[in-house]
């Protein structure tokens, strides 16, 4: 049987590689045979990373398939809602946890195991609740819907030091918005491997849509004469 390689990156580890790739995709899986070829297909888009929602009966087998047989794509959990589903995530070998939202009771168990982990926030009160736990790096969600990009470059403004990762509606036309301020690490996607694609397996497709979206996220610097 198949073991689960372990990590010891720390959460700088992780955020560092995040601010390399600008964004990562938000994944639904239902069917573990999808996990892999997902996976593959984003790398070779030049997308390594995977966030899997545990949303459905396989995540925790999908994220150990990819942990086990994808070791350069950087994998970890969404939707984390309770420290049950975190210990899970973690014997199946995620990187990093997402929450929808601040659960004290989750940030608490990570913290207390050494495990990357990115609330989701949305006001001051939550970030700052972020915050009172050491926490310098938090998800901002649902982004969109809260106002986008503005929004969150002035509900930041007070905090110095705060980074995020914004995600909830983001769309490849709204996404330069996002990168374009200095406190955003990474963007959630869902267009990367939309699950209706996972499901009848496009995976051509979801390369496609990993190479397009990094070309907006990191388009060509162009050279201005001087004089």
């Amino acid at each position: 049987m198949l073991q689960t390689p372990m990590t010891v990156e720390s959460t700088n580890d992780i955020v560092r590689r995040m601010s390399g790739i600008r964004v990562h995709p938000v994944i639904i899986l239902d069917d573990l045979a999808h996990a892999v070829p997902v996976a593959r297909a984003l790398s070779d888009g030049g997308v390594p990373v995977a966030e899997i929602t545990l949303r459905t009966p396989c995540a925790a087998d999908a994220i150990r398939a990819i942990a086990t047989e994808c070791p350069d794509v950087l994998v970890g959990a969404g939707t984390v809602l309770t420290p049950g589903q975190a210990a899970e995530a973690r014997a199946a070998g995620a990187r990093f946890f997402v929450t929808p939202g601040f659960s004290p009771a989750v940030v608490d168990y990570c913290l207390e195991h050494a495990i990357p982990i990115f609330p989701g926030i949305c006001t001051p009160t939550e970030l700052e609740a972020a915050m009172d736990r050491g926490l310098r790096v938090v998800k901002f969600f649902p982004a969109e819907p809260l106002g986008g990009a503005e929004f969150l470059k002035v509900m930041a403004s007070p905090y110095a030091g705060v980074s995020f990762l914004p995600s909830g509606g983001i769309t490849i036309d709204s996404l330069p918005g996002y990168l374009a301020l200095d406190i955003v690490v990474s963007c959630g996607c869902n267009w990367l491997a939309p699950r209706e694609s996972i499901r009848v397996g496009d995976f051509r497709g979801i390369t496609r849509n990993a190479s397009r979206t990094i070309a907006v996220a990191h388009p060509p610097v162009v050279a201005h004469a001087g004089g």
